[in-house]
């Protein structure tokens, strides 16, 4: 059960913990029962927080909470983190733990998690600039949309061993991922006997995933309907250069940029970093793609109708009452039928 789910299920009807109106000595009894098991100065941050509304108290408390819940070798990496990280991929916190914390800082703090923002919240930085303005009941910030394995893997028509993104971020006409080289790949088995080197030409193919992701999830204005994943497919790349042998242990940081969208084909360029070396970059990476088709629910047939919008003003592609059986398709799977 996915973290989201399994939140609702549990907390779907539980407010905050409310103590405001309290006496004094009540609050600071509930207050150490919650947070008896934290960091010494958290308790003391808390009550500040609660009494004087100081906000600057809120890092301290947010970090002791997270602390507790922490295994040791958990808290080594955490000490010796800034703000960059990542607190299920680098920290290696499970849902049921982030559960945990959600719901200790929700009472603390005396404040609501929404679930939509809470899932874009990936590093230490971003849980504390959007805790720091819940509190001081501001609007959070906007962040990237961000989305797990789980999910990607849910989306895209691609599978294992053949997915090459891990984590997807998406922000405008921009998405980033990464993948990490296990050295388990298939296909490093014979690229090299002996010496197992990350294909160029497999570099290119994550870059594209990425674009294909951004084709199924992003929100750019000229995607004017819901893209069908399995209408995607690569056409051409231009201004390919590779630069950096890859080996297993690598992370490859990925990073794709919209050129032009104007169905049915979609253009991107993009580039792969590891450790801030430049590794590999395509200028040019074109998909065709297609939406999913609108059918009449009476009669069972295709009414293609559709609008696109894009820099070039707006376009009009109806083909109404088509057979959907006429239709030639530009990809056919292949059959053997000898």
């Amino acid at each position: 059960m996915s973290y989201l789910r399994l939140r609702h299920a549990t907390i779907k009807n539980l407010s905050p913990y409310k103590m405001t109106n309290e006496p004094e000595s009540s609050v600071e009894e509930d207050l150490k029962e919650l947070l008896k098991r934290c960091p010494p100065g958290t308790y003391e941050s808390a009550l500040l927080f609660r009494n004087n509304k100081d906000i600057n108290q809120v890092e301290k408390i947010v970090l002791g909470i997270i602390d507790r819940h922490l295994e040791p070798e958990q808290r080594e990496i955490l000490a010796k983190s800034d703000d960059t990280l990542r607190m299920y991929e680098d920290l290696g916190m499970d849902s049921l733990t982030m559960l945990e914390i959600v719901m200790l800082v929700e009472q603390t703090l005396e404040v609501s998690i929404d679930n939509e923002e809470l899932r874009d919240l990936r590093t230490i930085g971003d849980v504390k600039t959007y805790l720091s303005a819940k509190a001081k009941g501001e609007e959070p910030p906007k962040l990237s949309k961000t989305y797990r394995i789980e999910e990607i893997a849910s989306l895209m028509p691609h599978r294992e061993p053949f997915l090459f993104l891990e984590t997807v971020s998406i922000n405008d006409d921009q998405a980033t991922a990464r993948y990490k080289i296990s050295g388990n790949e298939y296909f490093l088995e014979g690229h090299f006997k002996e010496n197992p080197v990350f294909p160029a030409s497999i570099m290119i193919e994550a870059l594209g995933q990425l674009c294909v992701f951004y084709l199924l999830k992003g929100d750019h204005p000229s995607l004017t309907e819901k893209v069908d994943p399995n209408t995607i497919f690569f056409t051409s790349c231009d201004g390919v250069k590779c630069r950096r042998i890859c080996k297993p242990g690598d992370i490859l940081e990925m990073q794709i940029k919209v050129n032009r969208v104007r169905h049915p084909l979609a253009s991107f360029q993009g580039d792969i970093t590891v450790e801030g070396q430049k590794t590999a970059t395509a200028e040019e990476v074109k998909l065709a793609f297609d939406y999913y088709p609108v059918i009449d629910g009476e009669t069972g047939i295709t009414a293609n109708k559709r609008v696109s919008t894009n820099g070039n003003g707006t376009h009009s592609n109806e083909q109404d009452l088509v057979d959907k059986q006429s239709l030639n398709p530009r990809f056919e799977k292949y059959s053997d039928k000898s």
